[in-house]
């Protein structure tokens, strides 16, 4: 790092911000095979807790590199700096205070493992939404997976980039087996407690 750039500290903090919208910030991370349903289901975990009053906002694989990582492709490398970047915007929105949800297929774990890293262990929920390869296929809207097997697409997860399953998610949903709505209650359930101030705040 740059030896002029130096960490600016600021009067209201993480703590304060917390305390004002009665919640705690964390960022709640979906991971998963492309069409298992991480999107759909951060999206209604959002409303969820918005209807809960709380401060929320979600990153989105595809919205983000339509935008901040426009530049990136998906190379491994391109791959890792894209959760890179992601981590440490989530960061930033956790330092505001605000709950914040991620769907991202994220494939390695080292990846996840470092995205943990950035934004603080005691900050991170990962929930991991299980599908096999062949509901997802028939489930693609987009038909990524065609053109992934029809050689359009490199890299791409679950046909010809690996997907490594977490080894100890906080929360497992199985959307082949569960439904939208029980998937929600499952999450929520699990999630309860990591969103209420801690006592010493």
């Amino acid at each position: 790092m740059n030896k002029n750039v130096i960490q600016q500290n600021y009067n209201i903090t993480v703590n304060e911000r917390r305390q004002q919208n009665k919640h705690n910030s964390l960022l709640i991370w979906f991971t998963g095979l492309s069409g298992s349903g991480k999107s759909t289901l951060a999206n209604q975990v959002e409303v969820a807790l918005h209807e809960h009053g709380l401060r929320t906002y979600v990153l989105d694989g595809d919205n983000i590199r339509r935008g901040l990582n426009t530049d990136l492709d998906f190379t491994p490398e391109g791959r890792k700096e894209n959760l890179r970047r992601i981590a440490e915007t989530a960061k930033l929105f956790i330092d505001a205070g605000v709950v914040t949800l991620a769907a991202f297929i994220s494939p390695l774990q080292k990846d996840r493992e470092n995205i943990k890293q950035i934004v603080g262990e005691d900050n991170f929920i990962e929930i991991y939404v299980k599908a096999s390869v062949e509901a997802c296929e028939k489930r693609d809207v987009k038909g990524l997976y065609q053109k992934a097997r029809d050689g359009e697409i490199k890299n791409f997860t679950g046909i010809s980039a690996p997907y490594e399953e977490p080894k100890n998610p906080d929360v497992v949903v199985n959307s082949e087996k569960q439904t939208i709505a029980e998937s929600i209650q499952i999450i929520m359930d699990q999630i309860k407690t990591k969103l209420e101030l801690p006592s010493h705040e």
